[in-house]
C-alpha cells in the first residue's frame, strides 16, 4: 500500500470507530489558508487528521522551528509541518505569506483561537495572510456534537474587513466544539482595528 492508501485507511478507521463522517471533499482551488475551528481540544488534531487523511486531503501547517528538533521532528514533518524560525525579525503575516510562493499548491491549516484554552476572540492573522498571499479562505471546522467535520464554504478577502468577518461568524455560528464554554468570540479586537502582526495561531491546532 502506498502511503495516501495508509492514511486513508487509518483516517476512516478512526472517523468509523467514534462514529464520525467527513461532510465536503476536495477544494477546487491550489492555494488557500484553511481554517481549523473550532479548536478546544487536545482531541481536535487527532479527528482532523483523520478527516483529512480520509479524503486524501494534503494540509500543511506552521510551527516553531523548535519543534521540527529532536525524535518529534520526523512525526512533525509526516503530518505536514514546515518549520519556521520565529527568531527572525520579518513581518509574521509577511513570512507566512511568502509560504504560498514557494509551492505550487499549499493549503495552510491555522487555529484562529491560537489555544485549545479558553480564548476571549480569535486572532485575525489568517485573514491579512490571505490576503497578502491573495489566496481564498476555506472553513474548515469540527462539529463535536453533530460528528462531523469537514469543509464549507470559501470566499476570498474583500476590502470590508468587518463584511467578510460576519460571514465567518454566521458560518460557525452553529458549530460546536468539543467543549463550547472555550470557544473564542469571531470579532476584531475592541477597537474594531485588525493587528496585522496577530498571527501566532498560524501553527498546528495542538
Amino acid at each position: 500500500m502506498t502511503s495516501k492508501a495508509i492514511k486513508r485507511a487509518i483516517g476512516r478507521a478512526w472517523l468509523k470507530a467514534f462514529g464520525w463522517r467527513v461532510e465536503g471533499g476536495h477544494p477546487n482551488v491550489p492555494k488557500a489558508v484553511l481554517l481549523a475551528a473550532p479548536h478546544t481540544s487536545n482531541w481536535d488534531l487527532s479527528f482532523t487528521l483523520a478527516c483529512a487523511w480520509a479524503i486524501d486531503l494534503e494540509f500543511r501547517f506552521v510551527g516553531k522551528h523548535t519543534l521540527f528538533e529532536g525524535p518529534m521532528a520526523p512525526f512533525m514533518r509526516a503530518v505536514g509541518g514546515v518549520a519556521v524560525d520565529r527568531r527572525t525579525r520579518e513581518n509574521a503575516v509577511v513570512r507566512m505569506a511568502s509560504l504560498f510562493q514557494e509551492h505550487e499548491e499549499f493549503l495552510l491549516i491555522i487555529a484562529p483561537e491560537g489555544t485549545r484554552k479558553s480564548a476571549k476572540r480569535w486572532k485575525t492573522g489568517f485573514y491579512w495572510i490571505a490576503r497578502a498571499a491573495n489566496v481564498p479562505i476555506i472553513m474548515g471546522y469540527l462539529d463535536y456534537e453533530k460528528k462531523v467535520g469537514g469543509m464549507g464554504d470559501l470566499f476570498w478577502p474583500s476590502n470590508d474587513p468587518e463584511g467578510d468577518l460576519g460571514k465567518i461568524r454566521n458560518f460557525y455560528g452553529s458549530i460546536k466544539g468539543k467543549h463550547p464554554s472555550k470557544q473564542g468570540a469571531i470579532s476584531f479586537r475592541g477597537d474594531g482595528v485588525p493587528d496585522a502582526d496577530d498571527s501566532s495561531e498560524a501553527v498546528a491546532p495542538l
